[in-house]
Formats: C-alpha cells, sequence, structure tokens
C-alpha cells in the first residue's frame, strides 16, 4: 500500500510541475458585432484555434466598432471587429490614436441590395433616378454614406440631391410600410426579410458601381500599443483568426462545413433561423484577410473630400499588412474545396 501511496504522490508532483511550468493562456477582449462574418471569430474559439495559439478570447457583444473606439484607443478593448471604416476610425487614426485596421473580414462581393417601394419600381430606372427622393442609409459616419455617395456619383449626384434618412436595417420594412422612404440600400439578412414581406423590390447591387473594388467594410481593428507590447500574441492571433476565415470561406463557397459555420453562428446568437441564414448571401472576404489599400485609402479620402472628416491619416498608416502576410506564410495557398462554385471574392 505504501508503494501505490508513494507512487500516486510522485504522479501528482509531476503533474503539478507540469501545470506550473505551463505557459498561461494570454488574455484578449475582443469586441463583435453579432453578424455573419463574426463567425470567424465564433470559430476560432469553437475549434480551438485560438487556444492552441495560447491566447483565450473575451468576447464583448458589440453594436458597432466605432462605439467601442475610445475603448480600444485606451486598451480597454485589444480587438474590435465589424464595420470599422467609419468615420470615427479615420478620425481616430487621424488623431493619432493607437488603431490599425489588422485583417479584412468583410469585403466585396458585398450582396448589399438597393431596395425601391413597390408601389414606385416603375419610377426608378437609373441612379439619376434617386434625385429628390428619400433615400435611407444605416447611420451617418458609416461606410454606407460613402457607399450611397459613390453610386450617386456615377449619375452626377451628390448626396445633397437626395432626402437621406437614417434607417437602422431592423426600422427599414417599416419605413418601407410607412412610405417613410423611398428608396434604400440594405444587408444581408434584412434585404432578404423586406423583400420575402413585399415592403420593398430588389433594384441593383452597389458592388456593381462603387470602385475600387473589392471595397472592405468589414475588419479587425487593432490597439497598436498592445499589438507593439505583445507582437506574438498579436501575431499567432491574427493568424488564428485569418485560419477560422478560411474555414469561413469555405463555407461562403457551399463547401462540405456550411452547416457546420450556420451551427456556430446560431451558437453564439449572431442569427436565429437556420434556413435564413443558410439561404442568404453571405459577404465575402480575403482568405489571408488582406485588405485592398487603393479601397481604404478611397473611402478616407471621399470622407475628406466632402469635409465628413477634417484631417487625414497617411495612407501608409491606414492598414498594418503584416498580419495578412504572416497569415499567407503560416497557413499557406487556399484551396478552395467546392472548385465549382461560381461565386467571386473568398479565393
Amino acid at each position: 500500500m505504501r508503494t501505490l501511496a508513494n507512487r500516486a504522490a510522485a504522479f501528482a508532483l509531476v503533474l503539478a510541475a507540469g501545470s506550473a511550468s505551463a505557459e498561461p493562456l494570454a488574455q484578449v477582449t475582443m469586441g463583435v458585432v453579432p453578424s455573419v462574418p463574426a463567425a470567424i471569430t465564433y470559430l476560432a474559439i469553437d475549434k480551438g484555434y485560438l487556444r492552441e495559439a495560447g491566447i483565450e478570447a473575451h468576447v464583448e457583444t458589440i453594436d458597432t466598432v466605432a462605439k467601442v473606439i475610445p475603448f480600444l484607443a485606451t486598451n480597454r478593448m485589444q480587438v474590435a471587429e465589424g464595420g470599422a471604416l467609419t468615420v470615427g476610425y479615420f478620425n481616430g487614426l487621424a488623431q493619432g490614436l493607437p488603431l490599425r485596421l489588422a485583417l479584412d473580414a468583410g469585403s466585396s462581393p458585398l450582396y448589399h441590395a438597393a431596395l425601391v417601394r413597390p408601389d414606385l419600381k416603375d419610377q426608378f430606372k437609373t441612379v439619376a433616378d434617386l434625385k429628390g427622393r428619400t433615400v435611407s442609409i444605416v447611420s451617418p459616419g458609416s461606410v454606407g454614406v460613402y457607399e450611397l455617395g459613390k453610386v450617386l456619383e456615377t449619375a452626377g449626384l451628390t448626396l445633397d440631391d437626395i432626402d437621406l434618412k437614417y434607417v437602422p436595417f431592423t426600422q427599414m420594412g417599416a419605413a418601407f410600410a410607412n412610405k417613410a422612404i423611398e428608396a434604400g440600400i440594405s444587408v444581408p439578412p434584412f434585404d432578404e426579410l423586406v423583400v420575402e414581406k413585399g415592403l420593398a423590390v430588389r433594384w441593383f447591387d452597389p458592388d456593381k458601381l462603387v470602385k475600387p473594388t473589392p471595397m472592405s467594410i468589414i475588419a479587425y481593428v487593432v490597439n497598436t500599443d498592445w499589438a507593439g507590447a505583445n507582437p506574438e500574441v498579436a501575431k499567432k492571433l491574427f493568424i488564428a483568426l485569418a485560419r477560422a476565415g478560411r474555414d469561413y470561406c469555405q463555407a461562403y463557397h457551399h463547401g462540405p462545413n456550411r452547416a457546420e459555420v450556420v451551427d456556430v453562428l446560431l451558437k453564439y446568437k449572431a442569427m436565429s433561423d437556420r434556413d435564413l441564414t443558410d439561404r442568404m448571401a453571405w459577404q465575402a472576404r480575403d482568405p489571408n484577410g488582406r485588405f485592398n489599400a487603393a479601397s481604404v485609402a478611397d473611402v478616407q479620402d471621399w470622407f475628406f473630400r466632402h469635409h465628413i472628416i477634417d484631417k487625414k491619416a497617411p495612407a501608409d498608416q491606414l492598414v498594418d499588412e503584416s498580419y495578412a502576410d504572416a497569415a499567407a506564410a503560416a497557413l499557406g495557398p487556399f484551396h478552395l474545396v467546392n472548385e465549382g462554385s461560381t461565386l467571386d471574392g473568398c479565393r
């Protein structure tokens, strides 16, 4: 009995020593907007990619990245994911706040939709027909302002030529039903729901008109002070997210893991309707999380030209390309499983 007890004690000591010598997980707080591209973050957690990288992520659900810029800038939050190319981001960067776009999480094709009221559909033939009309986008300061502005420019119009209304995507159907708006730009899945209910009809895809493309709108933003103090943790974090992003890309192309990604979106309550999530269009992204730098610079330039921001940050400070470079080197070439997919993007 003493021998067994001694062996058990020795084994316990070995376990204790191993546990003491194990590296603790790096703690990272991430703000995430619960949308389809957020599946990237949820997959990185659910499939253990972040833990394999030595990271424990604490996810906080946020409405917009714009609202958490102060938390990012003061390192109360190290990373945020969502619609990041906002006036708030560019203003913060120009003011010298420690922020940087780190990885693309959603870019063209975005499957946004210009919608019009059914009773007016015959009155809208070209973009020029928007002149004098009541048109909605989601919020001031968002990349939606840029998107609509670029669309109008193709017909020689500006935002001053329309009656612009700010309507949350969740309320756009009611705005159409109440005839408060005549047209608007919506995004999946809200456009699907509005059209299915007969409250609006599809008109055109803004992706076809906005240049340069691909246009990035959803991104991971990092606190650069934190990243500078923890370079290996930051690098491993974004490689793990890019790895999950490749899983997302396979599902985007209706690969064999589509149901798995839908499950993750439902599990983390980013979506609630399985059938709708599966059939709707998902935003594309770059498999390595690489941005189109020309597009990012054009968004800032457009905001500046239209006096929406007062100062520009240098173009080479808008994006930190090192994380996408590291992901490409660590993960190797991306190979699409569903080679028969005809969808653009995410390849």
